[in-house]
């Protein structure tokens, strides 16, 4: 069996996604955010700082590059990543970051009161949504804000064309899909999207894909389930 029927069978292995991204770290690849994707976190700290909220938990560290924004602007910053080599160059940063899994977050209820996830949660496939978006909430406080961003598509999951060694695994989710799956979750407050830019604004599919991004803001229930 090879790497993309593995990938397809088991579309949910985090091993298989961790060993992707400590590739692409140790190569020194930091992929740039796009201008859109900066506005939207500078309307998310101002948010924060309007509502009071002092700390923030991110889903998908990645390299730091929104981590150290948000320390930049005051907000106490604790990330999680799956890639130990994503793990260990945020370390460097001096932030807070250690490795963990979105499906089971080693934190107690209603730890942070603000959570930011961007392009991580569209690795993790429809049978497994809703116990990750559970999870997320278990560890935010009551009607905190969880800022998610996602690449679009017509509710297919499929591996990335653009990926030679171990293709990474993406369920890529319409607007309306992504509406009806979070809302089950709290109320959508915020859902703006931007199309796809060129070269290094560019998202995954290698020029294959049709996607837009998705930018929305979900707030917890008032009182935990």
């Amino acid at each position: 069996m090879d790497a993309v029927e593995n990938a397809l069978e088991e579309p949910g292995n985090e091993q298989r996604l961790a060993e992707f991204y400590n590739r692409r770290a140790a190569a020194g690849t930091e992929h740039p955010l796009a201008p859109q994707r900066v506005e939207q976190r500078e309307r998310f700290i101002s948010l924060l700082k309007a509502e009071g909220r002092h700390n923030v938990l991110e889903i998908g560290s990645g390299m730091g590059l929104d981590g150290l924004e948000f320390v930049r602007a005051g907000i106490h910053y604790t990330g999680v990543d799956l890639s130990e080599e994503h793990v260990r160059r945020s370390r460097a940063k001096g932030l807070d970051v250690s490795v963990a899994s979105a499906r089971q977050l080693p934190f107690p209820d209603g730890t942070f009161p603000a959570l930011w996830t961007m392009s991580t949660l569209l690795h993790v496939p429809a049978t497994d949504i809703d116990g990750v978006l559970r999870e997320l909430v278990r560890v935010t406080a009551p009607s905190a804000p969880i800022a998610v961003g996602l690449w679009s598509g017509e509710d297919e999951e499929v591996l990335n064309p653009e990926d030679d060694v171990e293709p990474r695994f993406f369920s890529r989710r319409s607007d309306a899909t992504v509406r009806q799956v979070f809302g089950r979750h709290g109320a959508i407050e915020d859902f703006v999207t931007w199309p796809e830019g060129n070269g290094e604004e560019s998202g995954p599919g290698a020029g294959t894909w049709t996607q837009h991004y998705q930018f929305l803001i979900l707030r917890t229930p008032a009182s935990p389930k």
